[in-house]
């Protein structure tokens, strides 16, 4: 897959796809000939809670462009892009799994406490947050490389250790306009992606790598979607995911988090009909 990750020219028509020519009907002579498909890009896809977000202020509490070209895909190219000023300094201690989705969660409340008010733009229908560490083999939470030497270091330790893993934490928070506590919905996700480095990638090639500068800002200190993919020799799991949005997943939140306040209310009634409270 290229850098570019928005499709530039217009889909094929499946009878091109096949590359199994049939009879044009507008055609004067009946000549046999592909069908072309409508110019321009390819449409949105048209499901209704997409349908609805595209017309209100969707927030994207980060400024990586990868995560905004992977949400045009699916026809969000209206963002708000407000990055998280929360530190990211929570400590390794509290485990991978915990660290990535509360890094998540805290960048989300972050930009919720300072956009939910915004009197100029209004309030957000939803806001999506992500993070995304690289967890070595032996355990180790890998982020974004802080030197040229770190960088050379981090690449050569994940080459030498085989596999490692990628997670991204995404939470989608919504705004309700109901007063059940505590005024938003927030729904959340870990991915995770086992990626195999190829072991005979030399110390020459990861220098030559590094000095592009493509990695300096990438979690692990590399980008499968630019050159990167020369020091990979294969991934298990979602690729968007490794990019840094687990596009799937991400759909899944947003479809969850859309759903009618009315929903909501019924859920909290149900957890309370019959329960009978002791002192």
């Amino acid at each position: 897959m290229s850098a570019q990750l928005i499709p530039i020219e217009p889909p094929p028509s499946y009878e091109d796809a096949r590359k199994s020519p049939i009879p044009d009907s507008k055609s004067p002579s009946g000549t046999p000939g592909a069908r072309k498909p409508p110019p321009g890009p390819p449409p949105p896809l048209n499901l209704p809670y997409l349908n609805d977000l595209r017309k209100q202020r969707v927030v994207l509490a980060s400024a990586s462009p990868r995560r905004r070209q992977l949400l045009a895909q699916v026809g969000l190219h209206k963002l708000d892009i407000c990055p998280s000023k929360f530190a990211e300094d929570l400590p390794h201690s509290l485990g991978a799994l915990n660290y990535v989705l509360e890094t998540a969660s805290q960048k989300a409340m972050d930009v919720y406490k300072r956009e939910i008010d915004n009197e100029e733009k209004g309030e957000p229908a939803i806001i999506i947050s992500a993070d995304t560490i690289i967890v070595s083999h032996d355990g180790r939470i890998l982020e974004k490389p802080r030197s040229e030497i770190d960088h050379i270091g981090m690449l050569k330790m994940l080459r030498d250790q085989g596999e490692h893993k990628v997670m991204t934490a995404v939470v989608v928070m919504r705004p309700l306009e109901t007063a059940v506590n505590p005024g938003y919905r927030m729904e959340t996700h870990v991915e995770e992606t086992t990626v195999k480095f190829d072991a005979t990638a030399t110390d020459e090639l990861i220098l030559a790598y590094v000095r592009t500068r493509d990695g300096n800002d990438k979690a692990g200190g590399y980008g499968i979607q630019t050159a990167g993919s020369i020091l990979i020799e294969s991934i298990e799991g979602s690729y968007d995911n490794v990019v840094g949005l687990p596009l799937r997943s991400t759909l899944r939140l947003i479809e969850k988090a859309m759903e009618p306040e009315e929903d909501l209310d019924d859920d909290m009634d149900n957890m309370f009909d019959g329960k009978a409270y002791e002192d």
